[in-house]
């Protein structure tokens, strides 16, 4: 009980200043390495518990609100103690090694390179104007039907993802690691896996699912208006951007996106780059879609050099959370940064 009770108090907290240490290793090896694809991933093996349970859950006939409530309370119960036991492990050998690992748990929650590694795919091919190309590309980043989509629309859609995913992919992690440190960052994976696996408006879904879609509105909607604010801000200081249009196409056009909380990047990210972003979009052969984000005198975006500034505004935006973080950290800690 010692022992556990030990480790709880090595990687809880609010704000402790060894939570920026982890996150910066996190982000220094996804930076490296990016998000490396093998059997065992973290996410991959929460993934295939996730439908385990799943599986379980509706074969008892637990397939409804209730069950999707249980399945976040199952996901818990057994992910958690295994990082908290992995953690306290690691504290045990040497309080070094709790740091690299910690800082590896942090890696697995963040998904900074990849985003910008498929938006390149698609940027080369649209500068190419290679059409074909760029829709096998952009079918590894959105849901929608590619088929009717030329190279200028799948440039738009890859502007779209890289920035509603700077969102739940980037700096919510982040935020939740730098506050609550490892734990915290695990636990809202649990919840975006549940909204990215079982969140859909689907018979099958649409109760059983609720539960990771509201928790997963509510862990990011303070981070999504803070995006909204960043690109904002960065564009004014980023060259061939508009602060003024970002935020006033982010107050105007956040609610044509369904959800409380894509919009706001996605409609900034539009203001700020000063293109039209979303246009039509079809699923399934049905026109689902067909509003545009932006100021309405800007073109219709986006071509390769639409995309690279848009990785400007995404990896700006995350040093600049980071920083804030270390603002709070340091605010809430003084005797350490006095040190």
């Amino acid at each position: 009980m010692n022992v556990v009770l030990q480790t709880l108090d090595a990687v809880t907290g609010f704000f402790e200043p060894r939570f920026l240490l982890w996150a910066a290793i996190g982000l220094g090896l996804d930076a490296l390495i990016g998000d490396p694809v093998f059997r065992w991933h973290p996410i991959r093996l929460l993934g295939n518990l996730l439908s385990a349970y799943e599986r379980v859950l509706f074969r008892v006939g637990a397939n409804g609100y209730a069950g999707g409530v249980i399945l976040f309370l199952l996901l818990i119960a057994m992910v958690v103690p295994v990082c908290v036991a992995l953690l306290g492990g690691a504290a045990a050998v040497h309080p070094w090694v709790l740091d690299v690992v910690a800082g590896v748990v942090l890696w697995a929650c963040f998904a900074l390179r990849d985003l910008i590694a498929h938006g390149e795919r698609v940027a080369r091919a649209v500068k190419r104007d290679d059409a074909e190309s760029a829709r096998t590309a952009i079918a590894m980043l959105v849901g929608r039907d590619t088929d009717k989509m030329d190279a200028r629309a799948c440039g738009r859609a890859a502007v779209e993802s890289l920035s509603e995913n700077l969102v739940d992919g980037v700096l919510s992690p982040l935020v939740y690691a730098v506050a609550f440190g490892p734990l915290g960052a695990v636990v809202f994976k649990i919840v975006s896996t549940m909204d990215s696996m079982v969140g859909y408006k689907t018979e099958r879904y649409l109760r059983f699912g609720w539960c990771g879609a509201r928790l997963d509105d509510v862990a990011n909607f303070l981070w999504a208006r803070w995006s909204a604010v960043l690109i904002s801000g960065l564009g004014a200081v980023v060259p061939g951007c508009s602060a003024r249009k970002a935020w006033r196409a982010a107050v105007a056009g956040h609610a044509l996106v369904p959800g409380p909380n894509s919009g706001w990047p996605e409609a900034a990210t539009a203001g700020a780059i000063q293109r039209r972003l979303i246009g039509p979009i079809y699923k399934n052969g049905v026109l689902v879609a067909d509003v545009w984000l932006g100021d309405p005198g800007d073109p219709a975006g986006a071509d390769a050099g639409d995309l690279r500034l848009t990785y400007v505004l995404v990896v700006l935006a995350t040093l600049v959370t980071f920083a804030a973080g270390a603002g709070v950290s340091r605010m809430l800690h003084p005797e350490f940064f006095s040190l």
